[in-house]
């Protein structure tokens, strides 16, 4: 038995519910000693510690902790960064185990239904893993299925979720965490629902159809359960490959990318919230396949118009716009302090949009995109009061660290200032408000 099928028995399970519980106590107990007892910690060390354990134990845990890498000030810096070093291969499941768990969602006859269907996994991440099969239609397929019991897994981690954040939240008051956890939760249970994902990749499917430079995958919904997602297969080469290619080709790239994130968000009002590198990968046109649609965001309109509203108000050096955009995020009582710190985030987020010229899309510091600016933020806030996070804010902010990162590591130099202008000329909430529910009620979303 595989050391997956292992976790997957229940002591299994008991045994890496304590395993979590222990890492997460652990850490509460180091920080409160350093906050109450002045007793120190190293840091960098216990961060490194912690990151291995979690990253060890894979699961729901591991996807919390890769989330709560990309979040600044969501988590102290050092264990920031140790996260983000997380990885998304865990160990497989075996044959044996598959096949059981193929017979459980397919039926005692699931292996007649494909021309053929590989017994090693072509990758495995922290909730399921993913076989390439063959349809009798002759068809490439890539079969992805969630590990057992992830439901009660990811609940003891979210419990544990919770733990940190109340520490986090006692160590420093400067922000209430509840949005965040709020958030966290719901997006990660709608990643345990196959039935939803299949919804989403045919939404996806639908707003991007007339982009040429993006693919989307088929859903085979005869192959398909809540648990087993079953997908035309889609060839590419990870994103990060061409960094070493000509200016023009990382040039061509980053635009597909931005074009495969943003346009679903300024005419739909929805966002992949997932911008881990593993999921897009690039074909031999530059082309891009957007992949995994477990975590999508449905925004409301006036969210979108927020968005705007702050860019306009970051190039007009307007106070009030951006107090206004801020609420219209969700942001509440305001001091006049905290708007101005917020517009130095702001001001990070919006710079290459700012300027009407070629420019990379930043530089990293400390190892994460924004990392120097959050601190700053962060440091600001804490002598200015309690904030509290709205929940729209995380996987909107998570997003545009996520694929600037990206954008950083091919180096691509592009005239972002007329890219996004080009995308929101002529942006109205009503007609954004009609296509959104238009296209979440043909895919009864």
């Amino acid at each position: 038995m595989s050391n997956q099928d292992k976790e997957n028995t229940l002591t299994g399970r008991l045994a890496r519910y304590g395993k979590v519980s222990s890492a997460v106590v652990g850490l509460t107990a180091r920080v409160a000693g350093e906050r109450y007892l002045g007793l120190p910690i190293e840091r960098n060390l216990h961060a490194e510690q912690l990151g291995k354990v979690l990253g060890n134990l894979k699961g729901p845990i591991m996807k919390i902790g890769q989330i709560l890498a990309t979040i600044p000030e969501a988590l102290p810096p050092e264990y920031a960064q140790a996260f983000q070093q997380l990885q998304s291969n865990a160990p497989p499941m075996s044959w044996p185990f598959v096949r059981r768990r193929m017979k459980g969602e397919l039926g005692p006859d699931w292996e007649r239904k494909f021309a053929s269907f590989e017994k090693e996994a072509a990758a495995a991440a922290s909730l399921g893993q993913v076989h390439k099969a063959r349809a009798h239609d002759g068809r490439v397929l890539a079969c992805k299925l969630q590990y057992p019991d992830m439901e009660s897994a990811l609940q003891a981690d979210l419990n544990q979720l919770q733990m940190l954040f109340s520490l986090y939240e006692r160590y420093d008051g400067s922000f209430q965490m509840q949005g965040i956890q709020e958030e966290l939760a719901a997006r990660l249970r709608e990643e345990l629902d196959y039935d939803r994902e299949a919804r989403h990749t045919k939404l996806y499917g639908s707003l991007l159809r007339e982009e040429r430079t993006v693919h989307v995958p088929e859903v085979l919904d005869d192959l398909s359960t809540g648990r087993l997602l079953t997908m035309s297969w889609l060839e590419g080469t990870p994103i990060l490959n061409p960094k070493d290619a000509d200016q023009s080709v990382r040039n061509e790239i980053a635009l597909n990318m931005f074009r495969a994130w943003y346009v679903p968000l300024y005419f739909a009002g929805i966002i992949h919230g997932d911008p881990h590198p593993g999921n897009y990968t690039v074909r031999s046109d530059f082309s891009i396949n957007l992949l995994d649609f477990g975590c999508v965001r449905v925004f409301p309109p006036s969210f979108i118009g927020g968005v705007i509203d702050l860019y306009k108000a970051m190039m007009t050096r307007d106070f009030n716009l951006a107090v206004h955009a801020y609420e219209t995020w969700g942001f509440q009582n305001l001091s006049r302090d905290q708007v101005e710190t917020l517009n130095i985030w702001a001001n990070f987020l919006y710079a290459p949009l700012l300027e009407d010229r070629v420019r990379p899309i930043g530089e990293i510091t400390k190892g994460v995109y924004g990392r120097e600016t959050a601190e700053k933020v962060h440091r600001k806030l804490k002598e200015s009061g309690t904030i509290r996070i709205p929940r729209e804010f995380v996987f909107m902010d998570r997003a545009a660290l996520g694929l600037g990162s990206v954008f950083l590591r091919l180096r691509a130099e592009i005239n972002w200032h007329r890219v996004f202008n080009e995308l929101i000329e002529g942006f109205d909430e009503r007609i954004l408000a009609e296509k959104q529910k238009k296209a979440l009620a043909d895919f009864g979303l």
